[in-house]
C-alpha cells in the first residue's frame, strides 16, 4: 500500500510540473484540467475514494491552476 501511494504522489508531482505547458491562458487551462483530472482519479483509485469524484475535483483545480498561471 505505501509503495502505491509513494507511486501516486510521484506520478502527480510529475504531472503537475506539466500544467504550465502552453502559450495562452485557454490552453494552460485545458491541459492543467486534463493533467488534474487525471492524477485526482489516480489518487482517489489509490487512496480508495471514488475515482470519478477525483477526476471532477482535480480537473476542475487544474483548469483554474493552468488559467490563472502567467508565462
Amino acid at each position: 500500500m505505501t509503495r502505491k501511494i509513494a507511486l501516486g504522489l510521484a506520478l502527480g508531482g510529475l504531472l503537475s510540473m506539466l500544467t504550465a505547458c502552453g502559450e495562452d491562458p485557454g490552453t494552460r487551462a485545458v491541459t492543467g484540467g486534463l493533467l488534474g483530472a487525471g492524477a485526482g482519479a489516480g489518487v482517489a483509485a489509490v487512496t480508495g475514494g471514488r475515482p470519478a469524484t477525483g477526476a471532477l475535483i482535480g480537473g476542475g483545480v487544474g483548469a483554474v491552476g493552468g488559467a490563472v498561471t502567467a508565462r
